[in-house]
């Protein structure tokens, strides 16, 4: 169903009480709408109001009034979505918004689907595909270094990279084409050397976009992490100190933590999904019993394991079979308890585990140690939020492609191939990076993307 002749209106602040709450009107109606339900002080009508400026006054309907409000209007194309638009800011309490939103809606608006905003935003060229795709990852973002990567593909780092790929190779595309479908111009012969080099060239730009991908999704999605150990060794300590407050119940029962704890926590760069799991210990408890079978499981779908060992007590066999279980996968030894007289076998751990950190989880002490040593083991550390960074599996996914159709085009110029399937591979390399600003995406994939945005964005 084709709304772009619609006037859409939805609420565009959070769904809760604040301060203030900000209905945005968007269409060709926006203006006369507005002036509908708008009653200036100053006796201005919205009409006569330029864009950029704001007036005060208050929302009626039907005579009766609704609340005072500060109305801005933001003249096409000169504007979020390149339409008329207008934003009503009103007091902020759940009934007074919605009040207003029907009013808007009674007097000729129509409500937004989700993302519809910015969908209209990409349909009249405000921005492309990738970037309405980072207006979504800067609402959600949770730490500065996610805000940065998603503010930098905002402003269109992703589509000059995109932008160069394409450049290189229209114009070998070009050139091969006018040179097999003009052969009796004077075009200059393709030299298979030049071609090569260009399309090597491309080929490195988008494995560098691709190289950054899954730190970028460390970065976003954050990295299913899980505490394990034996009971008493601190995971639960550990879990409150890292989240900020007590999550995890803390006594000197062994065997407190029964189930899995989770939690998402913000650790310098990095987001942890961090699990808390019961003590790994063979037990006769039923319910304890089901707690530790679970850990075992955790360890095995974890990303990043966090290993927590007791310095004031000697390693056992159930400590050297953790060790052995975790050797294979990314791991940090976290000798606990320091402020503690140490009674631990350092040198057994770091023969099987290869990042070790010393932290009271009690204290806080070394923990930021450890938030160093898994940005470093998780590759954030290194990360330059500010680079050209592909932010999620559609994007990826075209690149992918794109890649695999420059590998059979320099395939089919080293091997002596006719130019005609060269230029297949090319364009079909084309396509696929096109797709990620949107220049050449379906419908399909567009409604895809927005179909998970929040209404009134």
């Amino acid at each position: 169903m084709n709304r772009i002749n619609d006037t859409i209106t939805a609420i565009s602040t959070a769904n809760g009480a604040g301060g203030i709450g900000v209905i945005r009107i968007s269409g060709e109606k926006a203006i006369i709408i507005a002036d509908r339900v708008f009653k200036s002080i100053s006796g201005k009508t919205v009409a006569e109001m330029k864009g950029y400026t704001a007036s005060y006054g208050y929302i009626y309907d039907d005579g009766e009034k609704i609340d005072e409000v500060v109305l801005t209007v933001f003249r096409k194309p000169h504007s979020y979505t390149g339409e008329d638009v207008v934003e009503i800011s009103c007091h902020g309490g759940l009934f007074v918004t919605k009040q207003v939103l029907r009013t808007v809606i009674t007097h000729g608006g129509v409500p937004a689907q989700a993302g519809e905003f910015t969908q209209r935003a990409f349909l009249n060229g405000k921005m492309d595909l990738s970037e309405a795709e980072a207006v979504m990852d800067i609402i959600s973002a949770k730490g500065k270094t996610e805000s940065r990567t998603a503010l930098a593909c905002r402003e269109g780092k992703i589509s000059k990279e995109i932008f160069k790929i394409n450049d290189l190779l229209v114009h070998c595309a070009s050139h091969l084409s006018a040179w097999a479908d003009y052969p009796e111009e004077d075009i200059p012969e393709v030299d298979n050397t030049v071609l090569r080099e260009n399309l090597v060239k491309a080929k490195s730009l988008i494995e560098n976009l691709l190289k950054n991908y899954d730190v970028g999704m460390i970065i976003k999605k954050g990295i299913d992490t899980t505490i394990v150990g034996k009971p008493n060794v601190g995971k639960s300590t550990l879990m409150n100190q890292l989240s900020g407050y007590e999550k995890s119940i803390v006594t000197d029962i062994p065997g407190t933590t029964r189930d899995i704890i989770e939690e998402t926590v913000v650790l310098g760069d990095v987001t942890l999904n961090l699990s808390d799991t019961a003590g790994l210990r063979d037990t006769d408890n039923p319910v304890e019993k089901i707690g530790v079978e679970k850990a075992r499981k955790k360890l095995n779908t974890s990303s990043l394991i966090l290993a927590v060992f007791d310095s004031t007590q000697q390693l056992d066999s159930e400590d050297i079979q953790l060790l052995d279980s975790i050797k294979d996968y990314p791991s940090i030894a976290i000798i606990n308890k320091i402020d503690k007289t140490s009674v631990l076998d350092i040198e057994t751990i770091t023969e099987k585990v290869k990042h070790t950190v010393y932290i009271s989880a009690k204290t806080g002490n070394g923990i930021e140690k450890l938030v160093k040593m898994i940005e470093e083991l998780t590759g954030t550390a290194e990360f330059d939020p500010s680079v050209a960074t592909l932010t999620n599996e559609r994007q990826r996914s075209c690149a992918v492609k794109a890649l695999e159709a420059l590998h059979e085009a320099i395939s089919s110029v080293d091997m002596g191939f006719t130019l005609d399937a060269t230029t297949v591979s090319i364009e079909d390399a084309i396509q696929n990076i096109l797709e990620i600003t949107g220049e050449r995406a379906s419908e399909v994939v567009v409604h895809n993307v927005f179909k998970n945005f929040c209404v009134g964005k």
